[in-house]
């Protein structure tokens, strides 16, 4: 991950590349070899780079998954490791970003689920978490990781849970989100092409949250995913903590461009009272900002990290 006051990620010059992958549906069993893309500089600030996870192997390293199947509904480990294409070995040599060697994303096709995990490393470069993932449908796991001396990468790859099979659908447009006691607002839109700010305002109990604590280094974390193709964008508030202008909320806010018109899924990753809470948002990315009011509050669960 990449920290700065301002980052704004993808541009939507890249948004016909991907449209024949758009329709991607969920993927079941173990996963298919992907063809592997050419290297692309990772660069802060305007980034014209496409977005991340669409691929298992990229810049020379590969997301090897060793479990690509779990059990649903039960808690379970997840192993994998990230291998060197020109060597075949597992890294072991990462730079820390936000507290952290590398952070670990899994998210249900119809994103419905959204896990954000912390692994644990082994010498020989395996990585290991636990995860519990309640229905059985594809999902896909992304590894957010900056190699030592490398560019930053997002590699994606998938994973089954198995049991009783279950459908569900993407949630409907909706700007407000309810998690415990908290009610979280979200302003601003996400426009093709085009850097946007999202401000994204946390209240409990209908009082402003005014003590965000620090977590992961920043008030708060957003990941971004593309209905369809799950393409990843990842991007982090505009301050940090200790700079002397940004205040611990009740506001915080980002940066970002959508690589292409489309629905989105929005993950706010907050702190407060000593527990991490995870606030979803589903918005759509047109030409113009729709503008329109909430009209389908969510009422979701939080988890801890």
């Amino acid at each position: 991950m990449h920290t700065g006051l301002r980052i704004t990620v993808f541009a939507a010059a890249l948004a016909a590349t991907f449209g024949t992958a758009y329709g991607l549906g969920s993927t079941f069993g173990e996963a298919s070899p992907e063809r592997k893309p050419t290297a692309h500089p990772h660069v802060q600030g305007h980034d014209t780079s496409p977005p991340g996870g669409l691929h298992s192997s990229d810049g020379g390293y590969t997301l090897a998954l060793k479990t690509p199947t779990v059990p649903a509904g039960r808690d379970t480990g997840l192993r994998f490791s990230v291998v060197a294409d020109s060597t075949g070995r597992s890294l072991t040599a990462y730079k820390p970003e936000h507290g952290k060697e590398l952070h670990l994303i899994v998210a249900s096709r119809d994103l419905s689920v959204y896990r954000h995990l912390h692994p644990v490393r082994a010498a020989d470069g395996t990585w290991s978490a636990s995860v519990d993932l309640p229905r059985a449908t594809g999902y896909r796991v992304f590894a957010d990781f900056t190699p030592r001396g490398g560019d930053g990468l997002t590699l994606g790859t998938d994973l089954t849970a198995t049991g009783p099979s279950t459908t569900s659908r993407t949630p409907a447009p909706h700007r407000t989100a309810h998690v415990d006691d908290y009610q979280v607002m979200l302003h601003g839109d996400l426009v093709p092409g085009r850097p946007g700010e999202l401000t994204l305002t946390v209240t409990k109990d209908g009082e402003p949250v005014r003590d965000l604590e620090p977590y992961l280094e920043a008030y708060g974390h957003l990941v971004a995913l593309r209905s369809g193709d799950l393409a990843y964008l990842h991007v982090h508030p505009n301050g940090e903590p200790g700079d002397a202008t940004t205040r611990p909320g009740p506001d915080v806010s980002f940066t970002a461009t959508a690589p292409s018109a489309g629905t989105y899924r929005l993950f706010l990753d907050f702190k407060h009272g000593g527990t991490v809470r995870t606030a979803a948002f589903t918005v759509r990315a047109a030409a113009a900002p729709a503008g329109a009011p909430d009209t389908h509050p969510e009422n979701t669960a939080g988890h801890g990290h």
